[in-house]
């Protein structure tokens, strides 16, 4: 199984939907909780390309994008294939 780390801030909803479409393929990613900000954030910004929105989504440090790209990935079908990787 993949390793999916997934940046977050708390009572996002975009977060929800996510880790929600996640735990739907059986994943329990490893979330960095960055609502505070921190070193976590800057990592985050680095690692998505300036990207200071929230999630931001990477499966075996690939970097995927948010809640909406996530979602397009699972549709078009690729999805599934990172993730058994």
């Amino acid at each position: 199984m993949a390793k999916v780390e997934i940046y977050t801030k708390a009572f996002c909803p975009y977060c929800t939907r996510a880790k929600a479409l996640l735990a739907s393929k059986g994943v329990e990613p490893e979330e960095y909780d960055i609502t505070m900000g921190g070193p976590q954030r800057a990592e985050m910004i680095q690692r998505a390309n300036g990207r200071t929105t929230v999630p931001q989504v990477f499966i075996d440090g690939q970097h995927i994008g948010g809640s909406d790209d996530l979602a397009a990935l699972d549709k078009r079908g690729g999805l599934d294939p990172l993730l058994s990787a």
